[in-house]
Protein backbone atom coordinates (compact mmCIF):
# COMPACT_ATOMS: atom_id res chain seq x y z
CA UNK A 1 0.00 0.00 0.00
CA UNK A 2 2.78 2.57 0.75
CA UNK A 3 4.75 1.34 -2.08
CA UNK A 4 1.51 1.86 -4.32
CA UNK A 5 0.84 5.47 -2.89
CA UNK A 6 4.94 6.68 -2.73
CA UNK A 7 4.86 5.87 -6.67
CA UNK A 8 1.58 7.20 -7.00
CA UNK A 9 3.36 10.56 -5.63
CA UNK A 10 5.83 10.76 -7.75
CA UNK A 11 4.05 9.77 -10.42
CA UNK A 12 2.26 12.96 -10.14
CA UNK A 13 4.93 15.31 -9.75
CA UNK A 14 6.83 14.09 -12.79
CA UNK A 15 3.51 15.03 -14.45
CA UNK A 16 2.82 18.06 -12.89
CA UNK A 17 6.42 19.57 -13.49
CA UNK A 18 6.50 19.76 -17.31
CA UNK A 19 3.20 21.82 -17.39
CA UNK A 20 4.37 24.15 -14.77
CA UNK A 21 7.82 24.29 -16.88
CA UNK A 22 5.83 25.34 -19.66
CA UNK A 23 4.05 27.80 -18.00
CA UNK A 24 7.04 29.29 -16.06
CA UNK A 25 9.06 29.43 -20.10
CA UNK A 26 6.00 31.01 -21.08
CA UNK A 27 6.05 33.58 -19.03
CA UNK A 28 9.43 33.78 -18.32
CA UNK A 29 10.34 37.15 -20.64
CA UNK A 30 6.82 39.09 -19.74
CA UNK A 31 7.78 37.89 -15.69
CA UNK A 32 11.19 40.06 -15.98
CA UNK A 33 9.72 43.10 -17.39
CA UNK A 34 7.04 42.62 -14.68
CA UNK A 35 9.40 42.43 -11.82
CA UNK A 36 8.79 45.07 -9.44
CA UNK A 37 5.99 46.31 -12.03
CA UNK A 38 2.83 48.22 -9.72
CA UNK A 39 0.60 45.77 -10.91
CA UNK A 40 1.92 42.67 -8.47
CA UNK A 41 4.29 39.85 -8.44
CA UNK A 42 6.24 38.21 -12.09
CA UNK A 43 4.30 35.61 -12.77
CA UNK A 44 7.81 33.21 -12.76
CA UNK A 45 8.23 34.29 -9.21
CA UNK A 46 4.65 32.76 -8.75
CA UNK A 47 4.71 29.40 -10.64
CA UNK A 48 8.39 29.28 -9.13
CA UNK A 49 7.91 29.27 -5.88
CA UNK A 50 4.55 26.88 -6.08
CA UNK A 51 7.19 24.13 -8.21
CA UNK A 52 9.82 25.00 -5.29
CA UNK A 53 6.85 24.16 -2.69
CA UNK A 54 5.81 21.25 -4.38
CA UNK A 55 8.81 20.02 -4.97
CA UNK A 56 10.17 19.94 -1.32
CA UNK A 57 7.12 18.31 0.12
CA UNK A 58 7.21 15.65 -2.63
CA UNK A 59 10.83 14.89 -1.96
CA UNK A 60 10.44 15.19 1.95
CA UNK A 61 7.88 12.65 1.69
CA UNK A 62 9.94 9.84 -0.41
CA UNK A 63 12.90 10.38 1.60
CA UNK A 64 11.00 10.20 4.82
CA UNK A 65 9.06 6.99 3.57
CA UNK A 66 12.79 5.86 3.05
CA UNK A 67 13.77 6.64 6.49
CA UNK A 68 15.78 10.02 5.94
CA UNK A 69 14.85 13.09 6.91
CA UNK A 70 12.96 15.30 4.97
CA UNK A 71 15.64 17.90 4.28
CA UNK A 72 17.44 15.77 2.66
CA UNK A 73 14.23 15.31 -0.05
CA UNK A 74 14.34 19.31 -0.32
CA UNK A 75 17.69 19.39 -0.94
CA UNK A 76 18.33 17.04 -3.35
CA UNK A 77 14.53 18.27 -5.31
CA UNK A 78 16.30 21.66 -5.24
CA UNK A 79 19.46 20.17 -7.04
CA UNK A 80 17.15 18.63 -10.06
CA UNK A 81 15.18 21.24 -10.27
CA UNK A 82 18.32 23.82 -10.70
CA UNK A 83 19.68 21.66 -12.87
CA UNK A 84 17.13 21.31 -15.58
CA UNK A 85 18.86 23.50 -17.75
CA UNK A 86 20.41 20.79 -18.87
CA UNK A 87 18.27 18.56 -20.08
CA UNK A 88 16.60 21.97 -22.08
CA UNK A 89 14.67 23.02 -19.49
CA UNK A 90 15.98 26.74 -18.41
CA UNK A 91 13.32 28.39 -17.48
CA UNK A 92 14.08 28.30 -13.82
CA UNK A 93 16.77 29.54 -13.99
CA UNK A 94 16.16 33.23 -13.32
CA UNK A 95 14.86 31.78 -9.78
CA UNK A 96 18.29 31.68 -8.24
CA UNK A 97 19.13 35.22 -8.15
CA UNK A 98 15.49 36.49 -8.00
CA UNK A 99 14.81 39.02 -5.11
CA UNK A 100 11.63 38.19 -4.41
CA UNK A 101 12.72 34.26 -3.65
CA UNK A 102 15.73 35.02 -1.74
CA UNK A 103 13.73 37.44 0.28
CA UNK A 104 11.59 34.52 1.63
CA UNK A 105 14.51 31.89 2.05
CA UNK A 106 15.72 34.48 3.79
CA UNK A 107 12.96 34.65 6.22
CA UNK A 108 13.28 30.93 6.17
CA UNK A 109 16.61 31.00 7.87
CA UNK A 110 15.22 33.74 10.38
CA UNK A 111 11.99 31.15 11.43
CA UNK A 112 14.51 27.94 11.25
CA UNK A 113 17.04 29.63 13.88
CA UNK A 114 13.83 30.87 16.06
CA UNK A 115 12.54 27.41 16.04
CA UNK A 116 15.91 25.43 16.93
CA UNK A 117 16.07 28.73 19.66
CA UNK A 118 12.71 27.41 20.63
CA UNK A 119 13.49 23.30 20.59
CA UNK A 120 16.81 24.42 22.80
CA UNK A 121 16.70 24.32 26.50
CA UNK A 122 19.04 26.44 28.34
CA UNK A 123 18.71 24.66 31.90
CA UNK A 124 18.92 21.60 30.43
CA UNK A 125 21.70 22.07 28.38
CA UNK A 126 23.66 23.54 31.65
CA UNK A 127 22.22 20.44 33.49
CA UNK A 128 23.99 18.12 30.92
CA UNK A 129 27.38 18.97 32.46
CA UNK A 130 31.34 19.16 31.40
CA UNK A 131 30.67 15.95 28.91
CA UNK A 132 28.22 18.04 26.23
CA UNK A 133 30.71 21.36 27.05
CA UNK A 134 34.14 18.87 25.80
CA UNK A 135 32.65 17.09 23.31
CA UNK A 136 31.81 20.51 22.10
CA UNK A 137 34.29 22.04 22.14
CA UNK A 138 36.86 18.83 20.69
CA UNK A 139 34.09 18.37 17.74
CA UNK A 140 34.73 22.62 17.08
CA UNK A 141 38.77 22.88 17.27
CA UNK A 142 38.94 19.38 14.94
CA UNK A 143 36.74 19.92 12.57
CA UNK A 144 37.80 23.78 12.40
CA UNK A 145 41.81 22.70 11.61
CA UNK A 146 41.14 19.70 9.28
CA UNK A 147 39.04 21.65 7.31
CA UNK A 148 41.25 24.52 6.87
CA UNK A 149 44.16 22.06 6.33
CA UNK A 150 42.19 20.54 3.18
CA UNK A 151 41.06 23.60 1.74
CA UNK A 152 44.75 25.36 1.63
CA UNK A 153 46.02 21.80 -0.20
CA UNK A 154 43.06 21.95 -2.42
CA UNK A 155 42.23 25.42 -3.41
CA UNK A 156 46.13 26.92 -2.55
CA UNK A 157 45.06 29.72 -4.74
CA UNK A 158 42.27 31.12 -2.60
CA UNK A 159 42.53 33.63 0.15
CA UNK A 160 43.77 32.72 3.46
CA UNK A 161 40.61 33.44 4.99
CA UNK A 162 38.34 31.65 2.39
CA UNK A 163 40.46 28.40 4.10
CA UNK A 164 39.43 29.48 7.27
CA UNK A 165 35.60 29.61 6.58
CA UNK A 166 35.71 26.84 4.76
CA UNK A 167 37.36 24.96 8.41
CA UNK A 168 34.62 26.63 10.27
CA UNK A 169 31.74 25.96 7.86
CA UNK A 170 32.32 22.53 9.72
CA UNK A 171 32.09 23.33 12.97
CA UNK A 172 28.40 22.82 13.69
CA UNK A 173 26.12 19.96 14.30
CA UNK A 174 22.39 19.73 12.96
CA UNK A 175 20.59 19.53 16.18
CA UNK A 176 17.29 18.92 14.21
CA UNK A 177 18.33 16.09 12.37
CA UNK A 178 20.10 14.01 15.40
CA UNK A 179 17.33 14.61 17.55
CA UNK A 180 14.73 13.45 14.95
CA UNK A 181 16.94 10.67 14.35
CA UNK A 182 17.00 9.86 18.45
CA UNK A 183 13.89 10.24 18.45
CA UNK A 184 12.80 8.25 15.75
CA UNK A 185 14.59 5.54 17.66
CA UNK A 186 13.28 5.79 20.77
CA UNK A 187 16.35 6.92 22.34
CA UNK A 188 15.98 9.97 23.07
CA UNK A 189 15.97 9.64 26.92
CA UNK A 190 19.40 7.89 27.23
CA UNK A 191 22.84 9.19 28.53
CA UNK A 192 24.08 9.11 24.89
CA UNK A 193 21.39 11.34 23.71
CA UNK A 194 21.29 13.92 26.49
CA UNK A 195 24.74 14.42 25.89
CA UNK A 196 24.75 14.33 22.01
CA UNK A 197 21.60 17.23 22.26
CA UNK A 198 23.96 19.22 24.70
CA UNK A 199 26.43 19.84 22.87
CA UNK A 200 25.02 20.03 19.40
CA UNK A 201 23.24 23.25 21.44
CA UNK A 202 26.82 24.54 22.17
CA UNK A 203 27.81 23.96 18.92
CA UNK A 204 25.31 25.22 17.25
CA UNK A 205 26.11 28.72 19.36
CA UNK A 206 29.73 28.39 18.99
CA UNK A 207 28.83 28.02 14.92
CA UNK A 208 26.92 31.27 15.05
CA UNK A 209 29.68 33.14 17.38
CA UNK A 210 32.35 31.81 14.89
CA UNK A 211 30.44 33.04 11.15
CA UNK A 212 29.76 36.19 13.18
CA UNK A 213 33.43 36.51 13.58
CA UNK A 214 34.25 35.43 10.13
CA UNK A 215 32.02 37.59 8.49
CA UNK A 216 33.42 40.47 10.78
CA UNK A 217 36.86 39.24 9.48
CA UNK A 218 35.92 38.80 5.76
CA UNK A 219 34.20 42.87 5.68
CA UNK A 220 37.06 44.65 7.13
CA UNK A 221 39.24 43.08 4.75
CA UNK A 222 37.66 43.21 2.26
CA UNK A 223 37.37 47.47 2.34
CA UNK A 224 41.23 47.26 3.24
CA UNK A 225 40.51 48.29 7.05
CA UNK A 226 42.21 44.84 8.41
CA UNK A 227 40.81 43.52 11.80
CA UNK A 228 43.13 43.11 14.74
CA UNK A 229 43.05 40.31 17.38
CA UNK A 230 41.38 43.29 19.75
CA UNK A 231 38.52 43.30 16.89
CA UNK A 232 38.08 40.18 16.51
CA UNK A 233 37.58 39.65 20.37
CA UNK A 234 35.20 41.94 20.78
CA UNK A 235 33.23 40.90 18.08
CA UNK A 236 33.07 37.48 19.45
CA UNK A 237 32.61 38.86 22.92
CA UNK A 238 29.99 41.06 21.25
CA UNK A 239 27.49 37.94 20.18
CA UNK A 240 28.58 36.16 23.65
CA UNK A 241 27.10 39.35 25.86
CA UNK A 242 24.08 39.74 23.13
CA UNK A 243 22.62 35.65 23.83
CA UNK A 244 23.67 36.27 27.88
CA UNK A 245 21.82 39.70 27.44
CA UNK A 246 18.87 38.28 25.72
CA UNK A 247 18.53 35.53 28.30
CA UNK A 248 18.34 37.75 30.97
CA UNK A 249 15.68 40.31 28.80
CA UNK A 250 13.81 36.78 28.83
CA UNK A 251 14.36 35.68 31.70
CA UNK A 252 13.05 39.35 33.26
CA UNK A 253 11.72 41.83 31.14
CA UNK A 254 9.54 39.65 27.86
CA UNK A 255 7.14 37.54 30.40
CA UNK A 256 5.77 40.59 31.70
CA UNK A 257 5.64 42.23 28.37
CA UNK A 258 4.20 39.47 26.90
CA UNK A 259 1.25 39.38 29.72
CA UNK A 260 -0.03 42.13 27.93
CA UNK A 261 -0.93 39.88 24.73
CA UNK A 262 -3.83 38.03 26.75
CA UNK A 263 -5.52 41.68 26.57
CA UNK A 264 -6.47 40.92 22.45
CA UNK A 265 -9.03 39.08 21.49
CA UNK A 266 -8.74 38.38 18.22
CA UNK A 267 -6.72 34.81 17.00
CA UNK A 268 -3.50 34.29 16.01
CA UNK A 269 -2.29 36.94 18.78
CA UNK A 270 0.76 34.68 19.97
CA UNK A 271 2.31 34.08 16.65
CA UNK A 272 2.15 37.32 15.18
CA UNK A 273 3.75 38.65 18.56
CA UNK A 274 5.87 36.20 18.76
CA UNK A 275 7.17 36.75 15.21
CA UNK A 276 7.37 40.31 15.26
CA UNK A 277 9.78 39.81 18.47
CA UNK A 278 11.93 37.18 16.59
CA UNK A 279 12.36 39.68 13.47
CA UNK A 280 12.77 42.70 15.50
CA UNK A 281 15.74 41.08 17.89
CA UNK A 282 17.10 39.87 14.15
CA UNK A 283 16.95 43.32 13.30
CA UNK A 284 19.10 44.62 16.03
CA UNK A 285 21.59 41.51 15.96
CA UNK A 286 22.03 43.09 12.99
CA UNK A 287 21.88 46.59 13.79
CA UNK A 288 24.93 45.52 16.13
CA UNK A 289 27.01 43.88 13.22
CA UNK A 290 26.16 40.30 14.45
CA UNK A 291 24.38 37.47 11.85
CA UNK A 292 20.84 38.05 12.06
CA UNK A 293 19.93 34.42 12.70
CA UNK A 294 21.60 34.90 16.13
CA UNK A 295 19.12 37.18 16.76
CA UNK A 296 16.71 34.46 15.82
CA UNK A 297 18.08 32.25 17.76
CA UNK A 298 18.07 34.14 20.81
CA UNK A 299 14.31 34.85 20.40
CA UNK A 300 13.71 31.32 20.52
CA UNK A 301 15.54 30.76 23.51
CA UNK A 302 13.80 33.76 25.36
CA UNK A 303 10.49 32.71 24.66
CA UNK A 304 10.58 28.63 25.16
CA UNK A 305 11.08 30.28 28.95
CA UNK A 306 7.71 32.65 28.10
CA UNK A 307 4.58 31.32 30.27
CA UNK A 308 1.63 33.15 28.62
CA UNK A 309 -1.20 32.09 31.88
CA UNK A 310 -3.36 35.55 30.28
CA UNK A 311 -4.04 34.44 26.79
CA UNK A 312 -8.04 33.36 25.84
CA UNK A 313 -8.16 29.81 26.36
CA UNK A 314 -8.20 29.83 22.38
CA UNK A 315 -4.65 31.28 21.93
CA UNK A 316 -3.57 28.67 24.60
CA UNK A 317 -1.30 26.26 22.38
CA UNK A 318 2.37 25.34 22.21
CA UNK A 319 4.31 28.06 20.18
CA UNK A 320 6.29 25.87 18.45
CA UNK A 321 2.86 24.25 16.98
CA UNK A 322 1.44 27.37 15.99
CA UNK A 323 5.06 28.34 14.64
CA UNK A 324 4.44 24.87 12.14
CA UNK A 325 2.32 25.89 9.39
CA UNK A 326 4.60 29.18 8.85
CA UNK A 327 7.83 26.83 9.18
CA UNK A 328 6.73 24.64 6.73
CA UNK A 329 5.75 27.30 4.07
CA UNK A 330 9.21 29.31 4.25
CA UNK A 331 11.96 27.19 5.58
CA UNK A 332 11.67 24.71 2.48
CA UNK A 333 12.10 27.34 0.15
CA UNK A 334 15.71 28.08 1.93
CA UNK A 335 16.66 24.59 1.63
CA UNK A 336 15.26 24.45 -2.21
CA UNK A 337 16.90 27.13 -3.08
CA UNK A 338 20.12 26.05 -1.25
CA UNK A 339 19.70 22.76 -3.72
CA UNK A 340 19.09 24.79 -6.73
CA UNK A 341 22.75 26.65 -6.34
CA UNK A 342 24.40 23.59 -6.88
CA UNK A 343 25.68 23.11 -10.46
CA UNK A 344 26.32 19.61 -11.53
CA UNK A 345 28.77 20.42 -14.25
CA UNK A 346 30.89 22.14 -11.47
CA UNK A 347 30.72 18.99 -9.42
CA UNK A 348 31.52 16.76 -12.03
CA UNK A 349 35.53 17.97 -12.28
CA UNK A 350 37.92 15.61 -11.09
CA UNK A 351 39.40 18.37 -8.81
CA UNK A 352 36.39 19.69 -7.57
CA UNK A 353 34.79 15.89 -6.46
CA UNK A 354 38.13 14.98 -4.61
CA UNK A 355 38.03 18.29 -2.70
CA UNK A 356 34.40 17.38 -1.51
CA UNK A 357 34.99 13.45 -0.77
CA UNK A 358 38.04 15.12 1.12
CA UNK A 359 35.74 17.79 3.03
CA UNK A 360 33.30 14.46 3.79
CA UNK A 361 36.18 12.63 5.40
CA UNK A 362 36.94 15.20 7.50
CA UNK A 363 33.86 16.36 8.55
CA UNK A 364 33.59 12.59 9.87
CA UNK A 365 36.88 12.37 11.47
CA UNK A 366 36.50 15.81 12.90
CA UNK A 367 33.08 14.68 14.81
CA UNK A 368 34.20 10.89 15.88
CA UNK A 369 37.40 13.50 17.86
CA UNK A 370 34.02 14.37 20.26
CA UNK A 371 33.65 10.73 21.50
CA UNK A 372 37.45 11.07 22.97
CA UNK A 373 36.01 14.18 25.10
CA UNK A 374 33.54 12.26 26.89
CA UNK A 375 33.55 12.98 31.09
CA UNK A 376 31.92 10.29 31.72
CA UNK A 377 32.31 6.79 32.23
CA UNK A 378 30.04 3.63 30.46
CA UNK A 379 29.01 5.43 27.77
CA UNK A 380 28.88 4.64 24.02
CA UNK A 381 31.55 6.83 22.88
CA UNK A 382 31.51 5.84 19.14
CA UNK A 383 27.55 6.79 19.46
CA UNK A 384 28.60 9.92 20.57
CA UNK A 385 30.44 10.68 17.49
CA UNK A 386 28.20 9.50 15.33
CA UNK A 387 25.46 11.48 16.97
CA UNK A 388 27.40 14.93 16.13
CA UNK A 389 28.28 14.09 12.74
CA UNK A 390 25.00 15.16 10.57
CA UNK A 391 25.63 19.28 9.24
CA UNK A 392 22.71 20.70 8.26
CA UNK A 393 21.45 24.25 8.34
CA UNK A 394 24.32 26.27 10.13
CA UNK A 395 26.58 24.64 7.64
CA UNK A 396 24.17 25.58 4.79
CA UNK A 397 23.92 29.38 6.45
CA UNK A 398 27.32 29.48 6.75
CA UNK A 399 27.68 28.48 2.98
CA UNK A 400 24.87 30.69 2.03
CA UNK A 401 26.37 33.71 4.12
CA UNK A 402 29.77 32.93 2.29
CA UNK A 403 29.12 33.27 -1.37
CA UNK A 404 27.69 36.84 -0.37
CA UNK A 405 30.95 38.33 1.29
CA UNK A 406 33.87 39.55 -1.24
CA UNK A 407 37.54 39.54 -0.79
CA UNK A 408 40.30 40.63 -2.93
CA UNK A 409 41.88 38.43 -5.42
CA UNK A 410 44.80 37.94 -7.32
CA UNK A 411 44.28 40.24 -10.24
CA UNK A 412 42.32 42.46 -7.80
CA UNK A 413 39.31 42.04 -8.31
CA UNK A 414 36.54 41.04 -5.63
CA UNK A 415 35.71 37.20 -5.47
CA UNK A 416 33.07 35.39 -3.21
CA UNK A 417 34.82 33.61 -0.28
CA UNK A 418 32.50 30.84 -1.07
CA UNK A 419 32.41 30.06 -4.94
CA UNK A 420 30.40 27.95 -6.78
CA UNK A 421 32.29 25.16 -7.11
CA UNK A 422 33.05 25.16 -3.09
CA UNK A 423 29.31 25.85 -2.14
CA UNK A 424 29.04 22.60 -4.03
CA UNK A 425 31.45 20.65 -2.04
CA UNK A 426 29.69 22.36 1.08
CA UNK A 427 26.29 20.92 0.26
CA UNK A 428 27.96 17.25 -0.61
CA UNK A 429 29.64 17.52 2.87
CA UNK A 430 25.79 17.85 4.41
CA UNK A 431 24.25 15.66 1.99
CA UNK A 432 26.42 12.67 2.73
CA UNK A 433 26.57 13.19 6.56
CA UNK A 434 22.37 14.07 6.81
CA UNK A 435 22.45 10.53 4.50
CA UNK A 436 24.88 8.52 6.98
CA UNK A 437 23.46 9.50 10.41
CA UNK A 438 20.60 7.49 10.65
CA UNK A 439 21.73 3.81 9.64
CA UNK A 440 25.09 4.35 11.39
CA UNK A 441 23.68 6.08 14.51
CA UNK A 442 21.06 3.34 14.56
CA UNK A 443 23.83 1.04 14.24
CA UNK A 444 26.22 2.16 17.16
CA UNK A 445 23.02 2.63 19.77
CA UNK A 446 21.85 -0.50 18.97
CA UNK A 447 25.53 -2.13 19.52
CA UNK A 448 25.93 -0.99 22.64
CA UNK A 449 22.96 -1.91 24.02
CA UNK A 450 23.87 -5.62 23.00
CA UNK A 451 27.02 -5.06 24.55
CA UNK A 452 25.98 -3.88 27.71
CA UNK A 453 23.16 -6.92 27.47
CA UNK A 454 26.04 -9.17 26.99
Amino acid sequence: MKRSRLIGLCACAAACLPALAAVARADGDTGAATNGAPHGLAPLVLVGVAVMLVVAKVGGEVCERFGQPAVLGELLGGIVLGNLALVGLGAFEPLKQDVIVGALAELGVVVLLFEVGLESDLNKLLAVGRSALLVALAGTCASFLLGWLVSAYFLPAAPRLAHLFIGASLCATSIGITARVLRDLGRLQTREARVILGAAVVDDVLGLIILAVMAGVVAATATGAGLSKLAVLLIALKAAVFLVGAGLLGRYVVPQMFRGVGRFEGRGVLLAFAIAFCLLLAWAAAELGLAPIIGAFAAGLILDEVHFERLPQHEKRDLEELLAPVSGLLVPVFFVLTGMRVDLRVLARPGLLGFALALVAVAVVGKQVCGLAVAERKINRLAVGVGMLPRGEVELIFAGVGATLLLPGADGSLVPVVDAATYGAIVVVVLVTTLLTPPLLKWTLTRGRERVEH
